[in-house]
C-alpha cells in the first residue's frame, strides 16, 4: 500500500482552489454566486473526529499487544488495512474540497462587507481548516497502522531478486 503524499495532497488543494476562484469569479459576472453551506466544515470536522478517534483505539490496542496484557485485544491486519485505505480517501476528498472553498473564500474575500458574503467566507474558511484537520488525522492513522519493517528499499530488493 502506498503512503499519502503531502505534494499530491497539496497539489489537489491548489488545482482545486485555482479552480474555484476562477469558476467563482465567472459565476458571479452572471449574477449570483453558489454558497458554502454551513454544514461544510461540520461533516469535515466529524470526519477528521472519525478518523482521530480510529487512529487512537488501534494505537491503544497495538500498545496493550505490545505489552503483552492479558484482556489485550489484537488488531485484525485487514480492519488496520480498511481504515488506512479509509484514511486515504478521506485526504484526497479532503484535499479537493478544502481547495474548492478555499478557491470560493478567496473570491469572496474581495467583498467582506457584504454580510452574506462575509458569512460565507467564514465557513469557507472554516471548511478549509476542517479539511487540515482531516488530512492530518489520516496521516496520523497511516502512521499509526504503519508496521515497523516497512521499509521502500526492502520492497524494492525483493521485487528486483525475484
Amino acid at each position: 500500500m502506498r503512503e499519502l503524499r503531502i505534494r499530491m495532497l497539496a497539489g489537489v488543494f491548489v488545482v482545486a482552489g485555482v479552480l474555484s476562484w476562477a469558476g467563482a469569479r465567472l459565476w458571479n459576472s452572471v449574477g449570483t454566486l453558489p454558497s458554502v453551506p454551513l454544514a461544510a466544515p461540520i461533516v469535515l470536522a466529524v470526519i477528521a473526529v472519525v478518523l482521530l478517534a480510529t487512529a487512537l483505539s488501534i494505537r491503544a490496542r497495538l500498545r496493550a499487544q505490545r505489552e503483552r496484557r492479558p484482556e489485550a485485544k489484537g488488531v485484525d491486519p485487514l480492519m488496520a488495512a480498511r481504515a488506512v485505505v479509509f484514511g486515504q480517501a478521506s485526504a484526497l476528498v479532503a484535499a479537493l474540497v478544502s481547495g474548492m472553498y478555499g478557491g470560493a473564500g478567496a473570491f469572496l474575500l474581495e467583498s467582506l462587507d457584504i454580510p452574506a458574503r462575509r458569512d460565507q467566507a467564514v465557513y469557507a474558511g472554516f471548511s478549509v481548516l476542517a479539511g487540515f484537520g482531516v488530512i492530518a488525522a489520516a496521516i496520523f492513522l497511516e502512521h499509526v497502522c504503519k508496521l515497523p519493517e516497512d521499509d521502500d528499499d526492502s520492497n524494492s530488493g525483493a521485487a528486483s531478486a525475484a
